[in-house]
């Protein structure tokens, strides 16, 4: 089963870093775990500017909520940056774009790569999301490790059928 159909395009924000004769095979946005931290101290905050406002003096009420308003701020920030986040596997490489403001694009050439795992801790079993760590020929590579994926199994057999395709499978196939 693949993950993206060939029908599917890539979003805008990444289909400008495809080369004309690249296809896109998969492409995933990462699992929203990645906001578990600021979804916590979001509410860890909420909390604490609530127990803090029947305690101080109203003079300090409005730094409290400021506070809070900023931490919420930072929040939003963080999901925005997430829904901009793709990790996508084209016939020929794996892209990795990050970035709301400064844009960052890690990539690594399937053909250079010589190693592929994926780890996933207990939460991420419990989520269902992983990480990959690739491996290149003795070169530091821009993209080494991708956290936070989602269906990290799915992910990780799709990938390595296309670094390791199976040259005794028959055209029918």
């Amino acid at each position: 089963m693949r993950l993206v159909t060939p029908g599917d395009s890539a979003p805008a924000s990444v289909n400008k870093y495809l080369l004309p004769h690249e296809s896109q095979v998969i492409t995933v946005r990462r699992h929203p775990a990645v906001l578990m931290t600021p979804v916590a101290l979001v509410l860890g905050g909420l909390i604490a500017a609530g127990l803090l406002t029947n305690t101080v003096g109203s003079d300090r009420l409005n730094y409290i909520w400021y506070g809070w308003l900023l931490l919420l701020v930072w929040f939003v920030w963080r999901v925005a940056e997430w829904s901009v986040d793709y990790f996508v596997i084209t016939n020929q490489r794996m892209i990795l774009t990050t970035g709301l403001i400064t844009r960052k694009v890690g990539m690594m050439p399937l053909g250079k790569v010589t190693d592929m795992s994926f780890e996933r801790s207990i939460v991420g079993r419990m989520l269902g999301y992983g990480s990959f760590v690739l491996e290149s020929a003795g070169q530091d590579q821009a993209l080494s490790t991708v956290d936070y994926l989602p269906y990290p199994e799915q992910l990780y057999l799709e990938v390595c059928e296309m670094i390791f395709p199976n040259k005794n499978a028959s055209a029918d196939d």
